[in-house]
């Protein structure tokens, strides 16, 4: 069985891939100090707690935290007796073309997206992504990486917002029943639910113009149902789209070592 691990900036995701569907899927925050032996303890008990008895025989990771993959590496090799595919080294290979200018380093969760979102609905998509960061790939009618946009995450947005004004409270993003808001936190609701849907409306909208023809604009991500329910900003929305990646990617990498 193929486990699966996602590690963005705030969250590490871990699936387990039967081949056919994912078993169980596990998050927990993003800390480089965490050791190959607590990763092991803790993922060992939840399968447990669960009842699953899965032999784990491959390994894949996306991380846009580089200094969390050498003990991702180290669980791999001691208590999974594997050596993992990891997304951006030069032994995993990508079924798409990267086209980007010379020297530029594209997030492995970015690529992941990529080979997700043209595996499940073909070429000419947006990929909206709500993390840390909200970020917007560009995938090519041939599924290859062609660029994209990178603006401030909504959490992010709001945290920056509180800390610099001192009046302003930590509030959770909602959408809001009016665009007007009359207290604090309604107001703040609004600007951030209501301002992140014109920037996604615009840049989309800006994307396709440059591109000059009919593209699909899927939404992933943890704010992205939210989102969802505004005024058709998405034509579908993908829980676990990174996931879905990295089953692909894997099953591309096996096919070429036997090819």
């Amino acid at each position: 069985m193929l486990l699966a691990i996602d590690c963005g900036n705030t969250n590490t995701v871990f699936s387990i891939w039967d081949g056919a569907r994912f078993l169980a899927t596990w998050r927990t925050s993003t800390e480089h100090q965490r050791t190959a032996d607590q990763y092991y303890v803790w993922l060992s008990t939840l399968m447990e707690f669960q009842g699953i008895e899965a032999d784990i025989t491959d390994m894949i990771i996306s991380s846009t935290v580089p200094r969390v993959v050498f003990n991702l590496r180290v669980l791999a090799d001691r208590y999974f007796n594997t050596r993992p595919y990891v997304v951006g080294k030069p032994d995993c290979l990508l079924p798409v073309d990267v086209r980007v200018d010379a020297g530029t380093a594209v997030g492995p969760d970015r690529l992941v997206n990529t080979v997700a979102g043209y595996n499940l609905y073909g070429g000419d998509l947006i990929v909206v992504d709500f993390g840390t960061a909200t970020t917007f790939d560009v995938v090519a009618h041939d599924g290859a990486y062609v660029g994209g946009v990178i603006a401030p995450g909504v959490n992010l947005s709001l945290e920056a917002l509180h800390q610099a004004a001192a009046a302003l409270p930590h509030v959770d993003i909602t959408k809001p029943q009016s665009v007007v808001g009359t207290n604090t936190v309604a107001c703040m609701q609004s600007g951030v639910f209501w301002g992140y849907v014109g920037l996604v409306r615009e840049i989309c909208d800006r994307i396709k113009a440059e591109r000059e023809r009919p593209m699909r604009v899927i939404s992933t991500g943890g704010l992205a149902p939210l989102f969802q329910q505004s005024e058709d900003l998405f034509d579908e929305w993908v829980d676990e789209l990174t996931m879905h990646g990295l089953t692909v990617i894997h099953s591309y990498n096996k096919r070429q070592a036997t090819a």
